[in-house]
C-alpha cells in the first residue's frame, strides 16, 4: 500500500521556467497519501509554495539539509554549512564562483553553474559533495541528502520506506529513489536518474507526475 508520495518541486511540479502546472497541483490535491515536498531550494521557498500548492506543509529543503512539518513550525537542520563555506574558499582559487541567496541557506551553499561541475568535484574535501540541480550547484554536507531526509521524516510519520513512492527529474533526486519503495522519473529527468527509477513516464514535468499518479491507481 502506498502511504506517502514524495514529489520533487523543480522541473517535476513545474516547467523548466519554473511555473507550477496546475494539472499536477490538481491532481496531487485528489490523492489520499501523505504528500512531502521536495526540492533544492531554501525553506522559505518551500513553506510558501507548500501552502500554495495546497496539500501539505511536510517538506524537504536544501536537498535534504533542512526538513520541515508544519507551515508554522521550525527548520530542522540536518547539515553543517561550515564545510560547505570551506569548500567554496578552495572553488574561489580556481573559478569565479557566485553565490545564490546565501543568506538564506542554512546547510548548504548554492553556487551559479559558470565552471566545470565535473573539474570542481575534483578539488572538493570528502566532507561535501556538489550535485547539479539543473538550475543551479549545490554544495551540500555528505552527511544529508534527500533521501536521508526522506527516511528521518518516514521515520517521524511512522511510515515504511517501502510505502513510498518518490517522483523525480534530477540528479539530487537519485538518493531519495534508492531509500524510497518505488521511483518515478518524469521524462524530461536526467538520464543518470531514470537508470535508478522503477517507472519512467512518458510524459515531462507535471504531465509526467500526473501519468504517474494515474499509473499507480492514486487518482
Amino acid at each position: 500500500m502506498i502511504k506517502a508520495i514524495a514529489v520533487d518541486i523543480d522541473g517535476t511540479l513545474t516547467y523548466k521556467d519554473r511555473s507550477l502546472n496546475c494539472k499536477a497541483v490538481e491532481a496531487l490535491r485528489k490523492v489520499d497519501a501523505t504528500i512531502i515536498l521536495a526540492t533544492g531550494n531554501i525553506s522559505c521557498f518551500a513553506r510558501t509554495a507548500a501552502k500554495l500548492i495546497g496539500v501539505s506543509d511536510i517538506a524537504i529543503c536544501e536537498n535534504g539539509g533542512v526538513v520541515r512539518f508544519d507551515y508554522d513550525g521550525e527548520d530542522i537542520i540536518l547539515g553543517d554549512k561550515s564545510k560547505c563555506l570551506k569548500a567554496v574558499e578552495i572553488l574561489k582559487k580556481h573559478y569565479r564562483v557566485e553565490l545564490l541567496d546565501d543568506d538564506y541557506r542554512k546547510s548548504e551553499v548554492c553556487l551559479r553553474r559558470t565552471f566545470p561541475i565535473d573539474e570542481a568535484k575534483k578539488l572538493l574535501p570528502e566532507d561535501v559533495r556538489i550535485i547539479d540541480s539543473g538550475f543551479a550547484y549545490h554544495i551540500t554536507d555528505r552527511e544529508v541528502s534527500k533521501g536521508k531526509a526522506l527516511k528521518f521524516i518516514a521515520e517521524k510519520l511512522g511510515i515504511k520506506l517501502e510505502e513510498i513512492v518518490a517522483i523525480g527529474d534530477s540528479e539530487n533526486d537519485i538518493d531519495m529513489f534508492e531509500v524510497a519503495g518505488i521511483g518515478v522519473a518524469v521524462a524530461n529527468a536526467d538520464v543518470r536518474l531514470k537508470r535508478v527509477a522503477d517507472v519512467v513516464t512518458s510524459k515531462p514535468n507535471g504531465d509526467g507526475v500526473v501519468e504517474a499518479l494515474e499509473f499507480l491507481g492514486l487518482i
